[in-house]
């Protein structure tokens, strides 16, 4: 017997469908059912990596872990990871097959329905009930020809459809209402109601609003889910600068991280955020990095010369070789690893043209770019602090030099640091969701933080969440509306 399905599609993009999919998962798991998460389409440079080395979007990661179950391939059949504004690399069932611009990628997308509907197929096989997110909004009628990650998925499986709404982000019922009028008949049936999704103070003052929304649409309301503290615990696949705006704390122990433009894998900060302590900021264009950082991180990203080039441009580099002049720490994830070497070259051109730059030389080692990418999970042996982390490894490029071994998995180096131990470097993404690193490394940067293991925490943050969602929408209703 197959599962059952539901899909859950947005009024636009970052209205909390991720999450929301994540408390799902971890709710109906706790009914009994064996639910399994899937999403046609992804477009996000936050990835994971499963056991059998594919890729996978890191908010299918999460709700996988919602729902008890390995994270799988088929969880995320098409991942797409920008790597300029028109182009993106195009991962299909955890591999990489090809680099595509916008407009090559829309006459690629009606090839790529088969793999999403053979992954969505095998999920039903596995489970009793498959949670579907959607990409961004049905009624973007510009996209909609070769869609395969909204209306086009859900019409050719006969997936009906919950449509979530943000009322923090303003004009609710404006989108929900415009989104009925501009999706054809065959689309409005699929949908079965509607989720008001992150309400401040007194529900009862949106009652007129959903009168109005289901007198003009015909969509019922499943629930109001108020503004929740919880879900900032969990990870955050998007809107960086936001999320940092809003959680800004006091705190005497800064870390800093420029905001490149392809920006990677910025959730490997998520387990420093949790603490106390600690505070994160993200530093945008424009802006000098702050002098009173404690320690700078140069985090992961998907064109590693071209946002170096960038950091030079913007005065970065200047500010960060002047904190370590001043005895200030640094650490370099993934591609801010190869930045903080001598030299980054790419003879084959991988990353684009055939190039190459100098890194900042903090760092004796060199990193030459090679077509074949490296996407492994591991564990590392950290020598300097006698302990192990685990996590994954995404990247192209082999870096080798000089420089004292910081990471090793199975005697290869994947991490250097400097004579002083305050310059770092590694490969390994996730490397602070373990507790005890977390502790010994932060201990030696002179903060003190807790040796709670990241995944504990978010698994606490997804059970307050799903008590939220049993209270505040009407589960057994929008159970009802799977086939």
């Amino acid at each position: 017997m197959t599962a059952r399905a539901l899909m859950f599609q947005g009024t636009g993009s970052d209205v909390g469908k991720s999450v929301l999919v994540a408390g799902l998962c971890r709710a109906y798991s706790r009914r009994g059912l064996r639910v399994l998460p899937f999403k046609p389409q992804n477009m996000s440079n936050n990835a994971a990596v499963t056991k059998n080395g594919g890729e996978i979007g890191r908010a299918q990661w999460l709700q996988a872990v919602a729902a008890y179950a390995e994270p799988d391939i088929h969880m995320n059949p098409v991942l797409l990871k920008p790597e300029s504004d028109t182009g993106a690399q195009v991962v299909v069932h955890g591999n990489v097959i090809a680099k595509a611009e916008a407009g090559t990628y829309q006459r690629l997308k009606q090839e790529l329905l088969g793999a999403v509907m053979k992954s969505f197929e095998t999920l039903k096989s596995e489970a009793d009930l498959v949670l579907v997110e959607g990409a961004g909004s049905p009624a973007e009628v510009n996209l909609r020809e070769g869609d395969i990650a909204n209306m086009g998925f859900a019409l050719p499986s006969d997936t009906p459809v919950v449509l979530i709404g943000d009322i923090n982000r303003g004009g609710v019922i404006a989108s929900i209402v415009g989104t009925h009028i501009l999706l054809p008949p065959e689309e409005r049936a699929l949908i079965k109601g509607v989720i008001i999704n992150q309400f401040r103070g007194d529900v009862r003052l949106f009652d007129g609003g959903i009168t109005r929304i289901e007198q003009d649409t015909g969509w019922p309301s499943f629930g109001v889910v108020p503004f929740l503290s919880c879900v900032r615990e969990l990870p955050a696949e998007d809107a960086v600068v936001l999320e940092q705006t809003a959680r800004r704390k006091k705190t005497s122990f800064k870390i800093v991280v420029p905001l490149l433009p392809r920006i990677a894998n910025f959730d490997d900060l998520d387990p420093l955020k949790a603490e106390d302590g600690v505070d994160v900021v993200f530093c945008p264009p424009g802006m000098p990095l702050p002098r009173d950082a404690g320690l700078i991180v140069l985090p992961g990203s998907k064109n590693t010369i071209a946002d170096l080039r960038f950091l030079k441009a913007e005065g970065w580099a200047t500010d960060i070789l002047a904190h370590t002049r001043a005895g200030g720490a640094v650490l370099g994830l993934c591609a801010g690893y190869q930045m903080l070497g001598n030299l980054i070259c790419d003879p084959k051109g991988v990353e684009g043209k055939a190039d190459h730059e100098a890194g900042l030389g903090l760092l004796d080692i060199e990193t030459t770019m090679e077509p074949e990418k490296t996407t492994k999970q591991c564990t590392a042996e950290v020598p300097m602090f006698g302990c192990d982390t685990s996590g994954y490894e995404i990247h192209i490029g082999e870096t080798e030099g000089a420089a004292t071994t910081f990471m090793i998995v199975n005697e290869r180096a994947i991490g250097h640091h400097d004579e002083n131990r305050r310059v770092f470097g590694t490969y390994l993404h996730g490397l602070f969701e373990n507790g005890t690193f977390r502790q010994k490394f932060m201990k030696r940067l002179g903060v003190n933080t807790t040796a709670e293991d990241h995944l504990t925490r978010v698994n606490k943050a997804l059970d307050a969440f799903a008590d939220a969602l049993e209270e505040h929408l009407d589960l057994d209703q929008i159970l009802d509306q799977a086939c």
